[in-house]
């Protein structure tokens, strides 16, 4: 392509003129492109009226020898074509001018149906400002806003090893080394389990369980009844403050111990019995649950089989 050798602009044309020094640059800058692409490149020039200036396009064109595979892998398809009116020659820089588009867009058919003029609509009135009125009261202290709060609570997964009936070893606590018997995973995620009682002195109690060791055996828990038990069973009652006058405040009152209410005894008697029938029914089962679990010198915790 060649080029003329003065610049000009004409307005009612709407044309570019290239000059002398403009053609030998460009010239230039084709032959250092040529040599670091491998496909063929050849330069276009866009007449582009609203920008006021010459755009160079490099189109490729296919090399010899290619293939429809190996056009493929060198442009991936993409999952949402997007179309466009205008498509970019460049970045920035569109196909068609600006007057291309008011026209392609049909602009100019709206404003000749609203007397030459684009129809604007008008913004919607905002609605009046409701009046603010001061508080009448006003505390002496700031009051703090207690947070909302959004968490809910999340169901605590249970060990796979850890089923109704399964023997545990306690890792901590005032039983430590116990085994007791998992009956049922409360709904704070806490276990419910018990030695028995009338076994090896574990009443019924809530465990976590990154505290208890699951073992291999098992007990049949199937006539034992634990709809009852939940963890507002377990919870403590809250004690009222006693006010004490001046002659009873030096006096040193003993304290009463606590005791066990009659009706969770009798809970306990309940569970205990329909457990030890099924305890029962398997030798040695009875023994294993009265002896506590200790390591001994020579034995490898992390090679032991529970």
């Amino acid at each position: 392509m060649s080029c003329p050798k003065h610049l000009d602009y004409g307005q009612d044309s709407g044309e570019f003129n290239l000059g002398r020094k403009w053609t030998q640059n460009i010239a230039n800058f084709v032959a250092r492109s040529k040599k670091g692409l491998e496909e063929r490149t050849k330069p276009s020039f866009c007449n582009i009226k609203s920008l006021g200036f010459c755009v160079i396009v490099f189109s490729t064109s296919k090399p010899h020898g290619a293939t429809a595979g190996n056009r493929e892998e060198m442009a991936p398809k993409r999952k949402t074509p997007v179309k466009t009116r205008n498509p970019d020659l460049i970045r920035g820089v569109g196909k068609y001018s600006r007057s291309k588009m008011y026209h392609k867009r049909g602009i100019w058919a709206i404003k000749a149906k609203n007397g030459g003029v684009l129809p604007r609509h008008d913004p919607k009135p905002k609605a009046p400002a409701a009046a603010e009125k001061l508080p009448k009261f006003y505390p002496a202290d700031d009051v703090k806003k207690p947070l909302v709060n959004k968490r809910k609570p999340k169901p605590t997964k249970l060990r796979a090893s850890i089923t109704p009936g399964t023997v545990l070893i306690l890792l901590a606590g005032r039983f430590m080394g116990k085994r007791v018997v998992f009956l049922k995973q409360l709904t704070s995620g806490l276990l419910l389990v018990t030695g028995p009682f009338k076994i090896n002195g574990v009443p019924l109690r809530r465990v976590n369980q990154s505290y208890v060791i699951a073992t291999s055996t098992k007990v049949d828990i199937s006539g034992v009844n634990v709809e009852k038990f939940d963890d507002k069973y377990f919870a403590k009652e809250a004690e009222k403050k006693k006010k004490k006058g001046e002659g009873e405040f030096f006096e040193a009152e003993k304290e009463d111990k606590k005791k066990l209410p009659d009706d969770k005894k009798e809970d306990q008697k309940a569970v205990d019995a329909s457990l030890i029938k099924a305890i029962e029914c398997v030798p040695d089962l009875k023994a294993y649950l009265a002896a506590r679990f200790s390591l001994k010198s020579g034995m490898k915790p992390h090679e032991l089989v529970f």
